[in-house]
This record gives C-alpha cells, structure tokens and sequence, in this order.
C-alpha cells in the first residue's frame, strides 16, 4: 500500500488519548503474556457484588467447549449502568433523543433513567418476571428502549431484543424460541415518515404463543390500537403507581444477560447467549479505549437497538461509562439527506459511529447537504457492520471529518460481543478500508483452507485463538450448532467465517465472507475486492458483488450497481465500469454481468442481504429464506423484475 494511503494519528491527538502508540504496545503485549492479568486489571471497572477469584476457564475441545469468565463473581448489570453514577450525575444528560419527525426531542437525565428503570422493574417484578426469565422487546429507537432492557437485568432477568423492523412471524419466531414471558411493545413506530404498526403485529406474533402471559404497551403515537383484557397494560399507567425503587438482584458473572437472534439463509434464526460479568467488562473498558471518550463528549451510534451495535456501544458502553448519547429514531434520508448531520450540530456531537452502506447511500447526494451544517465537534468518526471500501473512507475523512477525525474501522459480530479489530484512535494509524489491529487480548491468526496458520503477509481465513471476556457463550436450545459453526472448522480457534488479508505492517483487512468468495476458472476472488473496483468509479454509489452458475467458468462474476443520482444508465456506462475493474485487478476479475440497482435490498440495519441477490443471479427467484429483515420489499421486486426482463430479452 502506498505510503499516501496511510494516515497518522493527528498531531496532538494521541497526547490527550486514552491510550497511544507507545502504550497500546505496552497493554496488547501485556495482554498477552499475562492474558488473565490483563483481564483482572480491566474487570476492576466494575462494581462487583462478590469479587470473583478466578478469571477464565476455557477450552476449546469441540466435545467439551466451554467459555467462562469471572465464573465465581457476582454483581448486578443495572447497579453498573446506572447507579453507580449517582449522585454525582443525576441531573446530568444521559439521553438526548430525537425523533422521526424534526424538532420532536426529549431529554432524560441519569436521575429520571433510574427512577424510569426502578418503576419498570417493580412493573415487572409484578407481573412474575423473575431471575431468569425471558422478557422479550420489540420498541422503536425511543429511551424506553433502554429503560426495559435495564429493568430487566435489574431483576435478573435475560432481555431479547428484536429489531422492530421485524414483521409479526419473525417476532413469533424469536418469542417462541426465547418462551419469552412478558413482551414490551410500542403503539406504533415512526421510521422515515412512515407507521410501524407495532402492537397489530405484536397480536398476530402472539397467537398461539402459550408463554406470553402479559404485553406492555409503550403510547409512542398515540394511536388506537387493539387491546386484550387481562393481558395488556399501558407502560405510562402501570409505571405512574409502581414503587419508586427497585432493588436489584445479584446474579453470577456466568449467568445470561441477553440473548440476541441473528437470522439465518434457512430462515431459523440463531439465538446467541451472552453472560453477564464478562460482556459488561468487555464492553464498558472496549468502548471507552475504542472511541476514545472522555467526560463531556457527546457520543452518536445510529444502530437500531434491535441490533448488536447498538447492545454494546449505543446502550451498555456509554450507560457504564457514564456518557451522553444521542438516540435518533429516524432515518438519515428523511425528511432530506442531511438529517444526520443536523443532528449532529444541533447536539454538537463529538463521537459518531455509523455504518458504510449508510455512508455510501449519502455519498450519492454529494458534498451540498454536509456544507449546510457545522460539524466542527466531530473529534472521533466510527465503521461497523461490513469492511469499508477506501473510496467512502476517504469521503467519511474528508467530507465528515474534515480531515481531522481519525476513523475507527471496528471488526467484530455478534458471536464476539464486542470489538476485536481496531484502530486505536490515538495509537494506530489509519489505512483506509482497514480494520489494522487486535485489540488487547485478542490473537488473531490467518489461516488456510487445511487449517495452517499463515505468518507475514498472506491471505485466508480470519480466525482467533483464545477466548475473550466479550464471547458468546452458545447458541440457545443449540450448543451443538455454536461448536459446530465456530470451532470445528479449524479446532482451537474461533473461525468467524470471514476471509482475511494481512499486510506487510500487520494491518488486518477482512475481505468478506468466505462463502461470499467467487472462483473464478479456478482463480478465487474476493466480492468485497471486486465491490471495492466498481464503486471506486465517480458513477457509481454503491456495488453488491456475487457468484452465479456459468457453463464455461464454473462461476461468473455478477455486480449489481447503484449509480449516483443524476447519472443515466446506459451500455456505454455498463461497459467503461466492466473495463475500469479490468483495469484495477485484472481481466479475471472483469464482471459477466452487470444490473443496474437503484437500491439493494438491505436490513434495518444496513447490511446488504447477499443471499437475496445471489439468488435472483441464479435465476432462483423464490425461497429467499428470512425476508422479515428487508427493510424494503419493493427492491426486492425491482431486482426481481430487472432480472427477469434480461432474461426475457436474451430468450428473444
């Protein structure tokens, strides 16, 4: 990589930071040598009920897995989200909220968090919601998000989340797997101007589910929505006449804090268990090296609460901090494409942690709507959810960042709970596209398809060797699945499933998943590689790259591309875009087929549904598997359309 393409640390920045150059050598060696050490230092941020004595006990035998972290520990998550910041924060912003429709703000201080939790907490506490119980939560981006999920660690008991964007059968699936006990709903939900109707699909969901014995009702809109006697109850009315405190249950390090479902090409959603004591150290001590915070920074993660961005650095890692953050319910494109950055200078943040499809969705609208707002507060910019090709780095840099903000590209899932590559903001310069290096504790290893471990400059499979605090811990009613899909592949390790390139200067770049690679007459490539080509174009947006049967290579290489706005599609285009990339990798690399895509089917969350768009290029327009997550059907259809017009036409 050319030296151009490397970008230090801003002069003064790593002399206020957390963590430096010097010191990330001094923390990540430690971290290693002394793996358990290290770790005690980091688990002293909490406040522990019980002290534990014992810091891992692993092993990584696929007959006999076992994750465990600070196992003889006790402690209570909301004690360490919220009042131990008290009362020195009471009146002090925890929450500035801002909703679909501008102008539509609350504000909630640390002292209105914890009275809203405590009251939410006997609410529950009331309707049998015990230590271990399942309490499913299908809400908005609105704080009473937050509020449930800590009402029910106070009481000990596991919260599932589900994204609600989710329709009512994904939301029956998870609730029947979870044998939730109470669900937390919404009225409606707003999202970009449009009505989610909330409790209708909350009703449908519940039919036939024996293990729901109550539903509360959070009035978000204000609507008429039906109501069952006996079952429901309205959150505002059951709060305003519950007890004012709440006291919390102890419960083991060990013992689970969440579950969280990701979805599956089968349509059976798996979901991951995360324990208590080590996620919370994880995530609190990650969060705050990570994006470097200090006291008064106000902080920014656009995840839906449905997903685990917004788990471990929207809602637990600035809640054990003790942080301001930012929760908006909308969308970045409504009313205009410059919401986002309005937010950010009405709230003057100074963190901001997105997605890359979200990034590029903008780059389309150009520099205008950004030059309309003072970003000025901007100080650390943040990646999550997919590698993010250089050419949206640059603009998130300069455009955003002024050129100021170093840019945290984070690797991790939601099997790892937390983050495992980073650049340090004040230790590690950037490369665009680059997640760069392990965070402490972490080993990663480049591995081959037999297994071996790579050394230097090579490419392969991303794997981890040893444990980590932040873990998953198994796949519910499935450990058979969780040791079969992460550890037997390449036994000792935690294979992610993704396919990895080092460098010459030990920076990590994940290539995409290794099921998302194209052989090619029996060259492998990689799709992000090739999405990296197309969409370095000045048409073009935005790319989504997948294999499809062909009779003489095996496989071909099918590019579905969003051109920026204003800009016409046409064959003349389509081929300068097949000869740019033969230009940038090579005659190999050259797409067989490009469609044109105003949009590409994604989740709420942002993430391109490969397994959608893979189909529909094989000419496979049915069983797409779990749609529930495609935040617009309707680019479903156009794909499938455009698709089926080629073919039509070629057949003619």
């Amino acid at each position: 990589m050319p030296q151009d393409d490397v970008f230090p640390v801003p002069p003064g920045f790593a002399a206020h930071a957390h963590v430096d150059g010097a010191e990330y050598d001094r923390l990540y060696g430690q971290s290693l040598d002394d793996n358990d050490g290290f770790w005690r230092e980091q688990a002293a941020f909490l406040d522990w009920t019980r002290p534990f004595t014992q810091v891992s006990d692993t092993n990584f035998a696929a007959d006999d897995l076992r994750i465990s972290w600070f196992a003889d520990g006790t402690l209570n998550a909301s004690v360490n989200c919220i009042d131990r910041h008290l009362p020195a924060k009471a009146d002090q912003l925890a929450i500035l909220w801002q909703g679909d429709a501008p102008g539509e703000r609350r504000t909630v201080t640390w002292g209105e968090l914890a009275d809203k939790v405590n009251r939410l907490a006997n609410v529950l506490k009331g309707l049998g919601v015990a230590k271990g119980d399942v309490v499913t939560i299908y809400l908005p981006v609105i704080p009473e998000a937050i509020v449930a999920m800590m009402a029910c660690v106070r009481l000990g008991a596991v919260h599932s989340v589900v994204f609600s964007g989710f329709s009512a059968e994904a939301l029956a699936n998870r609730i029947e797997d979870a044998g939730a006990k109470v669900l937390i709903t919404a009225d409606e939900g707003h999202r970009g101007g449009r009505v989610v109707p909330l409790k209708r699909n909350a009703d449908v969901a519940l039919a036939g589910q024996p293990s729901v014995a109550h539903v509360v009702v959070v009035r978000r809109s204000g609507a008429q929505v039906p109501f069952t006697a006996e079952r429901d109850l309205w959150y505002d009315e059951a709060v305003a006449t519950a007890e004012a405190y709440c006291p919390p249950v102890e419960v083991g390090a060990e013992d689970p804090l969440f579950i969280l479902y990701t979805s599956g090409s089968t349509g059976k959603p798996k979901g991951l268990v995360h324990s208590t004591g080590g996620y919370l150290v994880h995530a609190g001590t990650s969060w705050r090296v990570i994006f470097d915070w200090h006291e008064g920074d106000v902080f920014w993660c656009t995840a839906d609460v449905g997903w685990v961005t917004a788990h471990t650095y929207k809602i637990y890692g600035p809640l054990l901090n003790g942080a301001t953050s930012v929760m908006f319910e909308g969308v970045p494109t409504w009313p205009d494409s410059s919401r986002w950055w309005s937010i950010i200078e009405d709230y003057r943040v100074n963190i901001f942690y997105t997605a890359p499809t979200a990034l590029r969705s903008l780059m389309r609208e150009g520099e205008g709507p950004v030059a309309k707002h003072d970003l000025s507060s901007l100080r650390v910019l943040g990646s999550v959810g997919e590698p993010i090709n250089p050419e949206a780095w640059r603009w998130y840099h300069s455009v955003i960042g002024g050129g100021r903000c170093p840019i945290v590209d984070t690797y991790w899932q939601t099997e790892t709970g937390a983050v495992l590559l980073v650049p340090i903001p004040g230790a590690v310069a950037n490369k665009p596209g680059m997640a760069a290096k392990p965070y402490f504790g972490i080993r990663p290893e480049v591995v081959d398809a037999e297994g071996n471990t790579l050394e230097g400059e090579a490419s392969g499979n991303m794997c981890f060797r040893g444990s980590w605090p932040g873990q998953a811990r198994t796949i519910l009613h499935d450990h058979a699945r969780f040791v079969q899909t992460y550890f037997a592949p390449y036994p000792g390790r935690f294979f992610t499933g993704d396919g990895v390139m080092r460098d010459a200067d030990g920076y990590y770049r994940i290539t995409g998943r290794v099921d998302d690679v194209i052989n090619v007459s029996g060259h492998r490539l990689g799709t992000v590689e090739l999405e990296s080509a197309i969409s370095s174009h000045p048409a073009v947006a935005e790319s989504a790259v997948v294999g499809y049967p062909h009779d003489l290579k095996g496989q071909g290489v099918f590019a579905y591309v969003t051109l920026k706005d204003g800009i016409a599609e046409s064959e003349e285009l389509r081929k300068e875009v097949v000869d740019w990339v033969r230009a940038r990798i090579g005659p190999i690399a050259s797409p067989d087929v490009i469609q044109w895509a105003p949009a590409l089917p994604k989740n709420r969350a942002g993430k391109i549904l490969r397994r959608i768009l893979t189909k529909v290029a094989a000419n496979d327009f049915q069983n797409f598997g779990d749609t529930s997550t495609v935040a617009d059907p309707a680019v479903v259809d156009d794909i499938v359309s455009r698709r089926q017009d080629t073919l039509a036409k070629e057949q003619a």
